[in-house]
């Protein structure tokens, strides 16, 4: 059996995207409680999760979303990485901006060490992306959407998408506006 560049390249991308997802899940943690959530996506659902990006465009009235919404369609698989909302229950902290977990939580807050672990994580993502000669691009938009869909489950509402690409050239690169 002979198997061909962009077929084999295409068929094959679940096993790198779960790599990434490995370095995601392995990446430091404030006081190691992991909260992550990750998936990688492709099919159907990917480009349901890029129609839901362009309703948010027309909704909202924010063209990146749109544009964004492209670079989904282009991608191979889509990869989605989110928290789950948990105060981690340090005292004094304040970097919320609230005084304590407690009135972070009664106002609806998230916590800063969720949303930072998971700067952290997708730093680890994308770096493994990289290892592997992966295009890719963190992308705002897609976890918004993801979470609007509910696609990662109760309790995330801060997520981020990184699409994935194999080609001659970056998609994800030069954007148009």
């Amino acid at each position: 059996m002979i198997f061909f560049d962009r077929e084999m390249e295409t068929d094959e991308m679940l096993y790198p995207a779960t790599l990434i997802c490995m370095a995601a899940r392995t990446a430091p943690k404030g006081k190691g409680m992991d909260l992550l959530r990750t998936a990688v996506v492709t099919g159907e659902e990917k480009f349901h999760i890029a129609d839901k990006m362009r309703e948010i465009a027309l909704r909202d009235g924010i063209k990146f979303f749109a544009r964004d919404a492209d670079n989904v369609d282009q991608a191979i698989v889509l990869i989605l990485i989110g928290t789950r909302e948990k105060p981690l229950g340090l005292p004094n902290c304040g970097f919320c901006g609230f005084a304590n977990c407690e009135v972070l939580q009664a106002a609806g807050g998230i916590c800063a060490f969720n949303s930072g672990d998971l700067g952290i994580a997708l730093g680890s993502a994308v770096s493994r992306a990289a290892d592997l000669r992966i295009d890719n691009r963190i992308l705002y938009s897609a976890g918004k959407a993801a979470v609007e869909l509910g696609l990662l489950g109760d309790g995330v509402r801060v997520a981020l998408g990184l699409p994935l690409s194999v080609s001659g050239k970056n998609p994800f690169f030069d954007r148009k506006q």
